[in-house]
């Protein structure tokens, strides 16, 4: 069975093996290598500056270059501890405990030749695409806190974050892992995960939950509570996420194929159905539709089909993208109306219920409609209890790490500044500057 046959549906896990046995493996394709080279360029757009515009706009306007501030500097950092241990934690080979983490064997970039390969692109070349990876998962969490937390706190917590929540994580699904492949009724199936429902999606949204609950509400939250100071800016970040998403999805078949093709299909009719979806809801609801619900449809729809984006054909995303609009819309009421909790941008609304849905329908769509690949003879019930499966233990982990991470950064660094800091706003108070005249 060839390696693309095995990929179909799995995505980055099913190549990340590639890694681990190099000799297996076709020597470099330039097109293959061209289009990841590419597509690492757009997932990094979705970082800067694509999602700290659409996080900026989304705050107030004394608050705009500390959310700016904080996704840089996670950008930075992330890099750093990318070549330092991540990319050895989640894709080396860990021996005896090779199913929970990658041990450090590639630290640095030890033992990797400057001609090695991984799949059909180079090493250094699937590095770089896995660190755009890595960089936007926790940055994904400012959403949560914006408004309230110190610079120096988001920088610790982060750097903590990537390497004992997301590294592992990553290994277990794409990394040779023990979710890449699960004894139900006798055989080794795979959760099916092809861009990050669970890696990405799942844990940065089930850690921003719990980061909002422990730093507590914003002080006029949830009343006097302001709308965004620039619905313009959240409408530039959300297209230029959209337009990153093509690197993110698309590229995670690793190779410029059929597969490509179909994921970048499908991640922009899940999209732009979404968005449709979600101002139909607004409309009917509030009697009219609004450009910030608009494009908090886009990013539903993209996260919902970025677990399925291998496994679906265009009538799944349809279903899909009009899916993730309904639940994903009354989860934000639910989060912010009935728990109170401040998860001030929707992270888990948004992100973590989309990809967590997304992954779930992938065993019941996956056999539907024009181009759908289906699931290589595995039953849906056995792929759904893989999904599961994944979800629970992914969204478990996340959430116990989180906390132990959260109280140790705390008793180093105070997480929530001071409360006249956050009334002048932390542009002023943590860095210095004013992005807006304001009085």
């Amino acid at each position: 069975m060839s390696l693309l046959r095995i990929g179909r549906g799995l995505g980055l896990a099913a190549f990340s093996s590639a890694i681990l046995a190099p000799a297996a493996f076709a020597a470099t394709d330039s097109g293959d290598t061209a289009w990841i080279l590419t597509s690492t360029a757009l997932v990094l757009l979705m970082t800067l500056p694509g999602l700290a515009l659409f996080y900026g706009g989304l705050v107030q306007s004394k608050n705009v270059l500390s959310v700016l501030s904080q996704c840089v500097g996670i950008a930075c950092l992330v890099s750093i501890l990318w070549l330092v241990c991540g990319y050895s934690l989640a894709f080396g080979d860990g021996g005896a405990v090779n199913g929970f983490w990658g041990g450090f064997g590639k630290s640095f970039l030890a033992g990797v030749a400057a001609d090695a390969e991984s799949g059909t692109i180079p090493e250094t070349v699937f590095f770089m695409f896995q660190m755009t990876f890595a960089i936007i998962t926790p940055a994904l969490i400012v959403g949560a806190y914006p408004e309230r937390t110190s610079f120096g706190g988001v920088l610790l917590f982060s750097g903590l974050w990537v390497l004992f929540v997301y590294a592992p994580v990553c290994h277990w699904v794409w990394g040779g892992g023990w979710l890449g492949g699960v004894e139900i009724g006798g055989e080794s199936i795979a959760v099916r995960d092809f861009a990050g429902g669970l890696v990405v999606h799942a844990t940065a949204g089930a850690s921003a939950l719990l980061f909002a609950y422990l730093v507590g509400r914003r002080e006029h939250f949830p009343h006097d509570m302001r709308p965004p100071h620039s619905p313009v800016l959240v409408m530039i970040g959300a297209a230029l996420l959209w337009v990153g998403w093509y690197g993110f999805n698309a590229g995670s078949a690793l190779g410029a194929g059929p597969d490509a093709g179909r994921a970048m299909l499908v991640t922009h009719i899940s999209a732009s159905t979404a968005a449709l979806v979600w101002m139909a809801i607004e409309w009917i609801k509030f009697g009219r539709p609004g450009l910030v619900g608009g494009v908090t449809g886009i990013i539903a729809g993209l996260a919902t089909i970025t677990p399925a984006a291998g496994s679906v054909g265009p009538v799944g995303a349809l279903i899909i993208g009009a899916a993730s609009s309904i639940i994903c819309f009354y989860a934000v009421t639910l989060v912010r109306g009935k728990a109170k909790l401040d998860d001030s941008l929707d992270v888990f609304a948004v992100h973590g219920v989309g990809g967590i849905l997304g992954t779930l329908l992938i065993p019941f769509l996956a056999n539907l409609g024009p181009l759908a690949p289906g699931l290589d003879g595995v039953s849906i019930g056995a792929q759904f209890q893989v999904q599961a499966l994944g979800v629970v233990a992914v969204v478990a982990y996340s959430l116990v790490l989180t906390f132990v991470i959260y109280q140790v950064v705390n008793l180093v660094t105070k997480m929530r500044v001071k409360s006249d800091a956050e009334v002048e706003g932390l542009d002023p108070a943590e860095h210095g500057e004013r992005g807006y005249h304001y009085g």
